[in-house]
């Protein structure tokens, strides 16, 4: 899966639109008729200030042969509809190996790498720092999506994005409305969106340099599953080389609760 399902995985944890209240949804991610990931995304992206909190966990048989559960972060402030990111975390394990990467944020969005676990001495090529200026990270980058799609009612935007080992280019694009019949969590009227991610830099010395740079694109479509909230992605198509369709689908959202629970669920 690597990278495609990763680019899968960030575009199903699009949070609500701007003005929302704190919301606490589930994802089902799907490869090859079995439900191979569970995503919960805590969403907070009201006032000045917005915060991202999610956890990734593998399942069933694809958790049997690749571990993994991981807890990734983001929070900053906003500017019209430009995110300022302030801070970055990621911490879990990832097929039994120990992953960990802190960033914080520095004049012009200059990205300070504090914390990185492995180190990618030995494993990826050095992200040149010229093209780490302006960056953000990927969940502030698709927070970014969410307030455009809140403001505008169309996903046309892009976002220069990195994560502490690798730099890509997210764009994202309207395709129109349709009706979705209902699964999981959600049925009715919604927005089709094409996104493409094009990794720049920081590949892996073992990749294949044509494979690595080719984009990655996938579909997704923006419903309001509850009354009175933005939209919210709930359903994610892409194709893999390996498993033929990923498909992230919204299970259930709720309420994230009050101002204390939702204090001790950014812990």
């Amino acid at each position: 899966m690597g990278r495609h399902l990763t680019l899968a995985l960030g575009l199903a944890l699009l949070p609500a639109a701007a003005r929302a209240e704190p919301l606490l949804a589930q994802y089902d991610v799907q490869a090859a008729g079995m439900t191979v990931m569970k995503v919960e995304a805590l969403l907070d992206l009201d006032g000045p200030r917005y915060f991202v909190r999610t956890r990734i966990r593998m399942n069933g048989m694809a958790g049997f042969f690749a571990r993994g559960d991981q807890v990734t972060s983001a929070e900053g402030a906003w500017r019209g509809l430009e995110p300022v990111p302030a801070r970055y975390q990621l911490e879990g394990t990832w097929r039994g190996e120990r992953r960990v990467v802190v960033m914080d944020y520095g004049p012009g969005s200059m990205p300070r790498l504090r914390a990185i676990e492995p180190p990618n001495a030995g494993e990826r090529e050095p992200v040149p720092e010229s093209f780490q200026a302006g960056t953000m990270d990927a969940l502030s980058a698709l927070a970014k999506l969410t307030r455009v799609v809140g403001r505008t009612g169309r996903c046309d935007t892009e976002a220069k994005v990195y994560d502490g080992r690798r730099r890509a280019d997210y764009s994202v694009r309207t395709l129109g409305q349709g009706v979705l019949q209902a699964e999981g969590g959600f049925g009715g009227p919604a927005l089709k969106c094409a996104f493409e991610g094009r990794v720049l830099a920081g590949f892996r010395g073992d990749q294949d340099a044509e494979e690595a740079r080719r984009p990655q694109s996938a579909e997704i479509w923006l419903g309001q599953p509850l009354p009175g909230t933005g939209p919210l992605p709930v359903r994610v198509e892409l194709s893999s080389r390996w498993f033929g369709t990923i498909r992230a689908v919204l299970t259930s959202v709720e309420p994230a609760g009050s101002s204390q629970a939702l204090a001790q669920q950014r812990r």
